[in-house]
């Protein structure tokens, strides 16, 4: 009876190996990942947490369609319209329980979610710094950013200035600095995109992809011949892609969702360097002649791929969120200003850029106008600037972190 038993057990767990076989057998890892498939709701109010209940579930309904065929997916994300449209008379001290709430209820299922701008074009008021600390250390999960230049309106000089104060005092009242990682100031950047914190949505319940992907640049690069890389790269892209938008269009089909693209952005990783990728095609370490070159390039080719594009569409060059960038930067090998450089020819602005603490409300504002000024240069130009003070800590030391996404990097000066 007892062998009998042990064979009836042996056969059940036999099954199952194999079955786990079939289920991944074809499925070739990927050299990418899915890192985020973000959903936009418009919210009544703050109390409106059937939209976001419900963005939820397609969410993870959405997540599983993709996983199905064999792609993993990072992150879950909910972006809600600006903040102030909702607030509904409501002071922004009255909305922080309602904030805290909607946090509570999106880390439930390991989502995060962003409330888009906070402030309506030069608000007049100077609570927002202090309010934003609050709001940073009363939640896990939510982001946030204040708009500091768009097409119609130009600069907006005392929402630079509220942006400029916003990043000093999240600086000195949160742990290392790092809350930070949650707000952005916005230059001339539309809803839609899919990638935190500039995330905000407008109409129709709508959905945006974004991926992960340095690997596949770095091989193309590899592989070259040089004088074929960029149409090799658009080719690997391309194949890459339109799979993902097949899969994300009928999703949208079945669910009744706004379809609202893929924003092809180089997204990085701490084992995805859009750094290294740049050095394997120029040869050289990121900084040096040539880097320019590389920038331009690459966000060419990601603005001719033929797919539904959405968000930044740009090289993203987040220094101390990619090893090679953060080395590079630590050896002095290029600056901020070289940064505003690269993004005329490409990316998303500045982003996770380690700054000394005591740097003044003054600088860090002339520092988000050039910013600004560089988009509107560009009618189409998407730029956002995620600035990170460390408090306690000068131009040339070194600094860790305690967010698993960031790795360490010396912090940098501003000439």
């Amino acid at each position: 009876m007892k062998q009998n038993t042990f064979l009836v057990i042996l056969l059940f767990y036999t099954l199952i190996f194999y079955l786990s076989i079939a289920n991944t057998f074809g499925q070739e890892k990927k050299p990418f990942q899915i890192r985020t498939i973000t959903a936009g709701v418009s919210l009544t109010d703050l109390s409106d947490t059937a939209s976001i209940e419900s963005a939820i579930q397609f969410l993870l309904e959405a997540r599983e369609e993709f996983k199905s065929k064999g792609y993993e997916v990072q992150t879950l994300r909910i972006a809600t319209q600006p903040l102030y449209q909702y607030l509904n008379g409501k002071t922004y001290e009255e909305a922080l329980p309602y904030l805290i709430r909607l946090d509570n209820l999106v880390k439930k299922d390991g989502l995060i979610l962003s409330i888009g701008p906070i402030i309506k074009d030069d608000y007049p008021g100077f609570d927002i710094p202090d309010w934003s600390v609050k709001l940073i250390n009363r939640t896990e999960t939510i982001n946030f950013s204040i708009s500091i230049a768009d097409k119609e309106n130009g600069i907006l000089g005392n929402s630079v200035h509220h942006a400029a104060s916003t990043i000093s005092a999240i600086a000195s009242e949160t742990k290392g600095g790092e809350g930070n990682f949650r707000f952005a100031a916005l230059a001339n950047c539309q809803p839609g995109i899919p990638f935190f914190p500039a995330a905000y949505h407008h109409g129709q319940n709508s959905f945006a992809i974004g991926i992960e992907s340095p690997n596949i640049l770095t091989d193309v690069f590899k592989k070259g011949p040089e004088d074929k890389v960029k149409e090799n790269l658009k080719v690997e892209l391309e194949k890459v892609l339109k799979p993902i938008e097949t899969i994300g269009m009928a999703i949208a089909k079945s669910k009744k969702w706004m379809y609202d693209g893929i924003d092809t952005s180089t997204a990085p990783g701490l084992d995805a360097s859009i750094g290294e990728a740049i050095e394997t095609l120029t040869g050289q370490p990121f900084g040096s002649a040539s880097t320019l070159f590389a920038c331009a390039m690459i966000t060419d080719v990601l603005k001719s791929l033929d797919v539904k594009r959405c968000g930044y569409s740009g090289l993203m060059l987040p220094v101390i969120e990619d090893k090679v960038l953060a080395q590079r930067a630590s050896e002095g090998r290029f600056s901020v200003q070289e940064l505003l450089l690269y993004s005329s020819v490409s990316g998303t602005g500045l982003d996770v850029v380690p700054l000394p603490g005591e740097t003044s409300i003054t600088t860090i504002e002339n520092l988000l106008i050039d910013v600004a000024s560089l988009s509107l240069k560009y009618t189409d130009k998407a730029l956002s600037a995620r600035l990170f003070l460390i408090p306690g800590k000068k131009a040339g030391e070194m600094v860790t972190f305690e967010n698993p996404y960031l790795t360490s990097c010396k912090v940098m000066k501003i000439e």
